[in-house]
């Protein structure tokens, strides 16, 4: 069993709280020392009480599912003799009301698009193979309860 930590704060300063006009800006920590700026999505809160350069979490859900079926593909495909030279996913999370009525990440769509070298390359089958068992083994796949579909570019 593995644990993560992150640490995510917030300070109001002189905004008016009880007005609901107080700035969404925060940082994320992660354990390995990195800090994110993060924010409420624009989506969600309007500026200036967000934050648009910032990650929202919306977001950062979508790149986790993204980097983690990322980082399977290319151990993977490494493994069955295929050198990856680049990964480029243009993913898309789409947010609505779930079966419950309630608003939620209801699909995140993998748009991956993937350079070859090397004299053996991948042929379709092989491909629907990498990113079938990509899929299955990513543990932020496998936590989430929406459908998170691969559409190779």
């Amino acid at each position: 069993m593995a644990e993560y930590t992150v640490t995510v704060s917030w300070a109001r300063g002189e905004d008016p709280f009880l007005a609901q006009r107080y700035s969404r800006e925060h940082r994320w920590r992660f354990d390995g020392g990195v800090e994110v700026p993060a924010s409420a999505s624009p989506h969600v809160v309007r500026a200036p009480w967000s934050q648009v350069a910032a990650v929202d979490p919306e977001e950062a859900l979508v790149a986790s599912l993204s980097s983690c079926h990322m980082l399977f593909f290319l151990s993977l495909a490494s493994k069955a003799g295929f050198v990856v030279d680049r990964y480029e996913d243009a993913a898309i999370g789409v947010m609505g009301k779930n079966a419950a009525g309630k608003e939620a990440m209801t699909s995140v769509t993998l748009r991956p698009l993937v350079v070859w070298s090397g004299e053996k390359r991948p042929g379709a089958d092989d491909l629907a193979k990498l990113h079938h068992e990509s899929h299955e083994r990513c543990y932020i796949a496998n936590s989430v309860n929406f459908p998170v579909e691969v559409a190779a570019r």
